[in-house]
């Protein structure tokens, strides 16, 4: 039994070690989203005022 457990124990380490880590290309969308929220950020204080922005992200933005 207690080499069952042994094995077990390093399959299930091998296992979580070797798992695949997914990631974007760099600067794929990271330019385009913090372009995209300077341009919301402005539109939403002309749209909704200084002090009435409720959110703001690189899609739309919410007034109070």
């Amino acid at each position: 039994m207690n080499r069952l457990a042994s094995f077990s124990l390093a399959l299930t380490a091998a296992v979580l070690l070797s798992a695949c880590v997914f990631a974007p290309p760099a600067g794929s969308s990271n330019a385009f989203d913090a372009d995209a929220m300077a341009k919301n950020t402005d539109r939403a204080l002309a749209a909704c005022g200084a002090g009435n922005v409720k959110e703001v992200n690189a899609k739309s933005f919410a007034c109070k």
